[in-house]
């Protein structure tokens, strides 16, 4: 072999010798991809789950395990409800369970009962007093402060001392029969001065379409409470009702007045939002009770302070926005009996603002104070119509002044 072949092929091994050495340098370290495996930046996942051993399939690893709640088997079916009316039509609610309010007229023998328990400081002190058998200054005096004490007012207790002084010196009365005749007969002429007197609500408006009745008051008299109950006082008597929320500063009150409208099935015209125009809401209740042909709206208002003239005015603009789709037919004002005096100064803005037409006195029977049915109706010139007897939903009665002096003496 001659120098130049020898030359030649040193060069080819010494190529070959080479690529081997950059083959293996460039492949150093790389692991083998798994059949099935997906690759991302360099790195091989494996999606396919291990195979399982015996061992671990007869205790799988709860890091593992399908946490997932079971789904209902196609085969398997929701069991119905045992009861369909338990249900109302569309299926999903619970039908609510409409209530019978009691009968008007059994309310007044409730009347009788509850003033007879709890407002007898008058009658009691004053059937004491006028059976002695000697009536002297000083007796007298106390029965003016007996009379003063039960808020009867300066003015009518007066007029009773008088009355009550000359007719006991001509009778020369003092067995208690006598006296309490005697006593009952003027009592029923300060709280119902002008017999005959109808304390029944106006509810046949001058117009076809339904009647419409305010109320109104100042906060914590109970007036929400008051709307919902004479709602059960109307439905007892069969009128179809319409309520409407047009109290819309206090959050609750709009709920409050639905809630008493469901438990006898009286809908409510509501805002759906807290703050809204209150005679905006009054009007809407208003029109949706004509298109519904009901026999009576009625409309609870905002509380308010009678010696805040914004809200007073706002009172005011909510009867004159009623009275362009109906004429107001009734304007109650509710009053708690236990603010005695100062329910009086409230009654009078309240008349000049809105025309007060009745007086819803509530609280009635928890108060020996019965002589603000007396003033309020002297300061008003308006008929107390109907009485807040206690908590319960058929609490409210119409008032009858025999019983409620009957009830004083008993």
């Amino acid at each position: 072999m001659t120098t130049v072949q020898l030359i030649i092929l040193m060069a080819v091994i010494l190529l070959i010798l080479a690529g081997v050495s950059v083959a293996l340098l460039s492949g150093r370290g790389r692991p083998p991809a798994r059949q099935g495996g997906q690759q991302l930046n360099g790195t091989v996942l494996d999606r396919r789950p291990p195979a399982p051993d015996t061992d671990s399939a007869a205790q799988p690893d709860t890091q593992t395990a399908d946490l997932r709640p079971p789904l209902i088997a196609p085969e398997e079916t929701v069991p119905a409800p045992e009861t369909a009316t338990d249900l109302d039509p569309s299926g999903l609610l619970p039908a609510p369970t409409l209530e019978r309010p009691s009968p008007v007229a059994g309310r007044l023998v409730r009347l009788r009962e509850r003033l007879s328990r709890s407002n007898t400081a008058i009658g009691k002190g004053l059937l004491e007093l006028l059976s002695r058998d000697r009536l002297d200054a000083d007796a007298w005096d106390q029965v003016e402060e007996t009379l003063l004490v039960s808020d009867l007012g300066a003015g009518p207790s007066a007029e009773l001392i008088d009355v009550l002084r000359k007719r006991v010196a001509v009778l020369g009365t003092r067995d208690v029969a006598g006296v309490k005749d005697l006593l009952r007969e003027e009592l029923l002429a300060l709280v119902d001065p002008s017999p005959g007197l109808n304390r029944s609500l106006n509810l046949r408006s001058p117009v076809p379409g339904p009647a419409v009745v305010l109320v109104v008051g100042v906060n914590g008299t109970g007036k929400t409470t008051t709307v919902g109950k004479l709602a059960r006082v109307l439905v007892a008597e069969d009128k179809d009702v319409l309520l409407g929320a047009a109290d819309t500063f206090r959050a609750a009150a709009a709920d409050q007045l639905e809630t008493w409208g469901l438990r006898v099935g009286v809908p409510t015209v509501r805002s759906d939002r807290d703050g809204a125009d209150p005679a905006s809401v009054a009007f809407d209740a208003v029109t949706v009770g004509v298109e519904a042909e009901v026999d009576v709206v009625l409309i609870d208002t905002a509380g308010r302070l009678q010696n805040k003239v914004g809200l007073m005015d706002e009172l005011g603009k909510v009867k004159r926005v009623v009275e362009k789709v109906r004429p107001v037919d009734e304007v109650l004002l509710v009053l708690d009996a236990t603010t005695g005096q100062n329910g009086l100064q409230q009654a009078k803005v309240f008349s000049d603002v809105v025309n007060i037409t009745g007086v819803v006195l509530t609280k009635l029977d928890g108060t020996a104070k019965g002589g603000i049915v007396v003033q309020v109706q002297r300061t008003l010139g308006v008929p107390v119509k109907l009485v807040g007897l206690g908590e319960g939903p058929d609490d409210l009665a119409p008032f009858d002044p025999s019983a409620f002096v009957d009830a004083l003496i008993s």
